[in-house]
């Protein structure tokens, strides 16, 4: 969860909303990213969606069996679809999203009887350093 934490710092610092994440499969890090829908004009960008890319790419595999994310905020639907249609074995988040979080909040995406694959869901690692990094961003921005 620091390799997420620092990817979140970094995503704030270019402007971006502050989410990181982290792809993992057998302790390795497969990929690292934050936010970038700015950056790329995007708005499928997300962090998650940014390490599932590339975690796809480094495999050579559309699959990420046996992989694990970590996230510094609960994924919102879209994400969550990803991470099912990934086969991503383990979700660890730190932050939950009242609004916009598709997890635990929201639509509750794994739950849906239409969804083929839920990982294994674990929340509120780090959450409060997580909270703060979201929360620094969106009172600078209301300044």
């Amino acid at each position: 969860m620091d390799l997420a934490l620092s990817e979140a710092k970094a995503a704030a610092a270019r402007g971006e909303v502050p989410v990181g994440a982290v792809l993992v499969k057998d302790g390795r890090v497969l990929a690292q990213a934050g936010n970038r829908t700015r950056e790329l004009n995007d708005p499928t960008a997300h962090a998650e969606i940014l390490v599932i890319r590339e975690g796809c790419t480094v495999l050579s595999d559309e699959r990420l069996t046996g992989c694990d994310l970590y996230v510094t905020l609960e994924p919102c639907t879209m994400c969550a679809a990803a991470i099912s249609f990934a086969r991503i074995r383990r979700l660890y988040y730190g932050a939950q999203d009242m609004k916009g979080g598709g997890v635990e909040n929201g639509a509750r995406f794994f739950a849906q009887p239409t969804c083929h694959h839920a990982p294994e869901v674990y929340s509120g690692f780090r959450e409060q350093e997580a909270e703060i990094i979201l929360k620094e961003f969106f009172r600078e921005r209301r300044l």
